[in-house]
């Protein structure tokens, strides 16, 4: 049985690929109001001294090109 992300929850794990500073210090992801993101996580640490997390979330599914019209989008062989 896999795994399925509840709604309202993240997963993060330690990125093993990461290669580079820029890279993210972690990945997984994340359910919110049903739409499913991947989530990246960097460890900062503010000018206290203090550590945090800064986050980033991108949708898994990207958003449809509204530069261009619908029809374009979609395919000419539908029956109706």
């Amino acid at each position: 049985m896999s795994y399925e992300q509840k709604d309202n929850t993240a997963s993060i794990f330690t990125n093993d690929r990461k290669t580079e500073d820029k890279h993210p210090d972690s990945t997984g992801s994340a359910r919110i109001g049903g739409v499913d993101y991947y989530v990246s996580a960097w460890r900062r640490q503010s000018k206290s001294g203090k550590t945090y997390l800064a986050l980033s979330f991108k949708p898994k599914i990207e958003a449809v090109d509204k530069s261009q019209p619908l029809g374009a989008a979609l395919s000419d062989s539908l029956p109706f």
